[in-house]
C-alpha cells in the first residue's frame, strides 16, 4: 500500500507531521505529479495578519471547503490557521472536528456560520450552536456568523443577537460576523451584498466578515473592506480566483450538443452564442497558454493579498499539490508577470466567469430564475468539487430553475455590462446540475 501513495503526498508526509491522520488516506488521495523537487522543503504559511478587532494573528492563507480532514490536516501542519466552515457544509464540522484533535485550541481560529431561515426564536440558534461546539468536539468558537443575511431586517433578529449574548457571557463564542455572496434573488438593488454588509458594520454588533472579492469584480467589496478597515472588522475573503479552465466549459458545451436531443430553437440559439464566444476565445486561451491556468490562478490570489485591508483569504483545495502551491502563495506580493497573467485572462476569459453576488441581468428575467444562485452552485459543482452538495441545492430551488431558459430569447445577455453569454452558461448548469 506504501508503494501507491503518490510522490507529491509521500513527501508532504515524510516532512510534516501529519503522521497516521492522513496516511490511512492514501488510497483516496489522487494527487497530480509533483510541481517540486522532492528534495525541497514542503511550504509553510509565512503571512500573518490581524483579524481586525479581534487582535487575532491570522494566516494570510485560510482553509475554505476541504473536504477531506486529512488535507485539513496538512493544512493545518503548514501554518494555515483560521478555518471557516458551516453548518450548512455537510459533515464539515465533523471533518474539522477530527482534523484539529490534538492541536494547541489557542492557535487556531475557528469560524462557523448558522443560517436564519423563517421564523427563528433565541433557543433555537442556541440549540444550533451548541450541536456545532459538539460536532466540531471544542469548547468555543471563536467566531460565529449570521450566514448570508438576505435582507436588512434580518441583520437586527432579536433571537441571533440575544443568543449570541448568551453565548458569550458562557465563553462559548468568542466574536460574531456575517457572510455574503449575494442575494438569492436580486429583485431589491438595497438587498446587495455590498449594503447587507455595509448596514452590518454600521449596526456594530458584528467583528468579522466573509464575503465575495477578486480582480474581475471589485465594485461591492472594495467599498467594505474600506468601512471595515476604519472600524476594526476582521475580513475574510471567498470566491476569490474566478479563473474557469476553458477546456472544461468547451467540453460542457461539446457534451450538450453532442446530446442529440431535439430543443427549442431558442435553446440552440442561446447555446450557438455560448459556444461562438468560447470558440473566438481560443486562440487567445493558446496564445497565452491559458488551457490550464495555474498562474493566473496564482495571480488571483496575489491580487487580494495586495490589498491591506484584506486579513486572510479562504482557499478551496482537493489535493497535496493544490495545498503545496497555494501555501507558497503565503506572504508573497504581485509581480509583473502575475498583472500580465491576469491582463490576458481578463482579455481571453474575463466573459466566462458570471460575476458572484451581482444579480445585474436578474430584474430583466420574465421567468425570475435566480441567476446569481444557480452560476454559484454550479461553481461548487465546476471548481470546487461539490457535486452532490450542489445538485442537492439545485433541486431545492423554489418556482423556475434553469430549464425555463430554454425558451427564452436571453433578456440576460441583453442586460449584463460584462458581456457573459449567461443564458448558455445556465443551460450548461441545468444540464451539470439537474437530478
Amino acid at each position: 500500500m506504501k508503494d501507491k501513495i503518490p510522490l507529491k503526498r509521500r513527501h508532504f508526509l515524510a516532512k510534516s507531521t501529519l503522521g497516521v491522520i492522513g496516511a490511512g488516506l492514501a488510497v483516496r488521495q489522487q494527487a497530480a505529479s509533483p510541481l517540486q523537487d522532492e528534495a525541497q522543503p514542503p511550504a509553510k504559511i509565512k503571512g500573518y495578519r490581524v483579524l481586525g478587532r479581534t487582535g487575532f494573528k491570522v494566516s494570510d492563507l485560510a482553509t475554505g471547503s476541504i473536504q477531506d480532514e486529512g488535507l485539513l490536516a496538512a493544512a493545518l501542519d503548514a501554518g494555515f490557521n483560521y478555518i471557516d466552515t458551516a453548518e450548512q457544509y455537510p459533515g464539515h464540522h465533523r471533518i474539522v472536528g477530527n482534523a484539529i484533535k490534538g492541536r494547541d485550541r489557542k492557535k487556531l481560529f475557528i469560524s462557523s456560520k448558522i443560517l436564519l431561515e423563517g421564523k427563528v426564536t433565541k433557543e433555537d440558534i442556541l440549540k444550533r450552536s451548541r450541536k456545532a461546539l459538539e460536532e466540531i468536539g471544542t469548547d468555543y468558537l471563536d467566531c460565529m456568523m449570521m450566514h448570508f443575511p438576505e435582507k436588512l431586517e434580518t441583520l437586527k433578529t432579536p433571537a441571533w443577537h440575544e443568543a449570541m449574548a448568551q453565548l458569550k457571557s458562557e465563553g462559548r463564542i468568542r466574536f460574531t460576523g456575517a457572510s455574503h455572496h449575494g442575494s438569492f434573488w436580486f429583485k431589491d438593488p438595497e438587498e446587495s451584498m455590498a449594503n447587507i454588509l455595509l448596514a452590518a458594520a454600521e449596526d456594530g454588533r458584528f467583528d468579522v466578515f466573509l464575503m465575495t472579492y477578486n480582480f474581475l469584480q471589485v465594485d461591492q467589496a472594495a467599498e467594505v473592506l474600506k468601512v471595515c478597515q476604519e472600524r476594526g472588522i476582521g475580513t475574510a475573503l471567498m470566491k476569490t480566483s474566478p479563473i474557469t479552465t476553458f477546456n472544461k466549459i468547451k467540453a460542457g458545451v461539446d457534451r450538450m450538443k453532442e446530446q442529440g436531443k431535439e430543443v427549442h430553437p431558442l435553446y440552440q440559439e442561446g447555446l450557438e452564442r455560448y459556444t461562438k464566444m468560447l470558440e473566438a476565445a481560443g486562440p487567445s486561451v493558446k496564445k497565452y497558454k491559458l488551457e490550464n491556468p495555474d498562474a493566473a490562478r496564482d495571480a488571483a490570489i496575489k491580487f487580494c493579498l495586495e490589498n491591506p485591508s484584506v486579513n486572510t483569504v479562504c482557499c478551496s483545495m482537493k489535493t497535496y499539490e493544490e495545498l503545496e502551491r497555494l501555501t507558497r502563495l503565503s506572504g508573497s506580493r504581485m509581480e509583473e508577470g502575475d498583472r500580465s497573467a491576469l491582463k490576458a485572462y481578463t482579455e481571453a476569459c474575463g466573459f466566462m466567469y458570471c460575476r458572484h453576488a451581482c444579480g445585474l441581468c436578474e430584474p430583466r428575467c420574465p421567468h425570475d430564475v435566480p441567476v446569481n444562485t444557480i452560476m454559484r452552485y454550479h461553481h461548487y459543482f465546476t471548481a470546487q468539487g461539490r457535486e452532490k452538495e450542489a445538485m442537492t441545492y439545485y433541486s431545492q430551488i423554489p418556482g423556475n430553475r434553469a430549464e425555463a431558459c430554454a425558451s427564452c430569447p436571453g433578456y440576460c445577455e441583453e442586460a449584463c455590462p460584462f458581456n457573459v453569454p449567461i443564458q448558455g452558461k445556465l443551460l450548461h448548469a441545468h444540464a451539470d446540475l439537474a437530478l
